[in-house]
């Protein structure tokens, strides 16, 4: 039987069973013969990777106030920031989630390690199958266009919209952002590291600082990634929208997981711990699951696919005049595929009509619409969009609550006065 690993409940529910994720992963394309010879080390020695702290605060790029709103250790993108840039969003207006900071890395000296249960000969972490830098950009390369999210995008709506208290930064719709990624394959870098058959859960962990909560040391950044995703689609990527990936974004190498969680698309990559056992972490236990009263105490299945959620590219507050004609724009974006249809309302989704879709709709990135509107009468009002994606999923009016305010997928409600 095969299993649809990236549906949140069926992923919880196999990767209990070690068998039954064998049995998927087998369906997914993991065969017998999967695992080439170990790649072999050249007997170069390998220096340590040099990791320092951003001087002049926790993120590296210029932050200016008309394209983002700071948070500190994340930045959110300015959706009014985002109109006429195109359908790719440029670097620096990228969106910035970092759990602490950005570490400066250099790429002559750094090593992607791969070890564990799941390789052939069971390396250990102190004896890892290392690849450089060089080496990743001699293989050959693929491109993807996909989005990045994080999990909490939205997160704001739960309180002014639904009167529901959550922690965490309070996005509105700016943790997003859709770039074209270049590099290799993990599944590639994987058989070369000699992947077995009976390899189950990858740990694939960053390089950024470790990360305090309440002054409890949880260690770098890392999250379970299940061996038939990692195989289906995954990314090693060392290139944003045809440049070197900023400090920011990742630099030297990240992965970029489609359609899922932001958190499993690791930054900075340093190394990947390849187990014939399911694997945990607090990013998959204490964090990226959904608690709260319609919980168990455990919370739910880890998250992995995001949904759907629509944009205009306006200002919240925007002043708009009356009996003018007014083309509004935005994008809307599943992490189920292609959206199929959006739809606008000004009267409070009393009547809703279709808004014209324009230029580009890659499977995992996000398509632009527009929508002409003529407001007759001064006063308040509030815009609504929602979308509906290819497995029929539309944006509801409410969206599910959770303490931890993941997955904020209802139409949210958008003010502007006409003046």
């Amino acid at each position: 039987m095969k299993h649809d690993l990236t549906d949140e409940a069926t992923y919880e529910r196999v990767r209990m069973s070690r068998r039954g994720l064998l049995r998927a992963t087998a369906g997914a394309g993991l065969g017998a013969g999967l695992g080439a010879a170990a790649f072999a080390a050249t007997g170069r020695a390998a220096a340590s990777t040099q990791t320092t702290a951003a001087e002049g605060g926790p993120i590296v790029k210029p932050l200016p106030p008309e394209t983002f709103i700071n948070y500190g250790t994340n930045a959110e993108t300015r959706w009014e920031a985002l109109k006429d840039t195109g359908y790719l969003t440029p670097v620096d207006h990228f969106f910035v989630r970092n759990h602490v900071s950005t570490p400066l890395i250099d790429a002559r000296t750094w090593r992607l390690k791969l070890w564990g249960s799941g390789l052939r000969g069971s390396p250990g972490e102190d004896r890892p199958i290392e690849f450089s830098y060089e080496d990743l950009r001699a293989m050959r390369a693929e491109t993807l266009v996909s989005s990045i999210e994080c999990t909490g995008n939205g997160r704001s709506f739960y309180a002014s919209q639904q009167g529901q208290e959550v922690s965490g930064t309070p996005w509105k719709l700016g943790a997003v952002g859709v770039a074209r990624w270049r590099g290799v394959r993990l599944a590639t870098v994987l058989e070369r590291a000699g992947l077995t058959r009976h390899a189950v859960d990858l740990l694939p962990r960053g390089l950024d600082p470790e990360y305090l909560d309440k002054g409890e040391n949880l260690g770098r950044v890392r999250r379970p990634l299940p061996i038939a995703k990692a195989l289906k689609d995954v990314l090693l990527a060392y290139e944003m929208n045809g440049r070197p990936l900023p400090p920011d974004h990742g630099f030297p190498v990240r992965l970029v997981v489609p359609s899922w969680v932001g958190i499993a698309s690791i930054k900075w990559l340093g190394d990947v711990q390849v187990s014939d056992q399911p694997l945990y972490s607090p990013w998959n236990t204490r964090y990226y699951r959904m608690f709260g009263p319609d919980f168990p105490a455990e919370g739910s299945a880890p998250l992995t696919r995001m949904n759907v959620k629509s944009a205009f590219e306006l200002p919240f507050g925007a002043e708009l005049a009356a009996r003018r004609r007014h083309v509004l724009t935005g994008r809307s974006w599943s992490g189920n595929g292609h959206v199929r249809r959006v739809e606008v309302s000004s009267d409070g989704g009393a009547s809703w009509d279709r808004a014209r879709t324009y230029g580009p709709s890659a499977e995992h990135g996000w398509v632009r619409w527009q929508f002409p509107w003529r407001p007759e009468t001064p006063g308040s009002y509030e815009l609504l969009a929602r979308a509906t994606d290819e497995t029929g999923a539309v944006q509801p009016a409410t969206a599910a609550y959770n303490t931890l305010g993941y997955l904020f997928g209802a139409i949210v409600k958008h003010p502007v006065t006409v003046i």
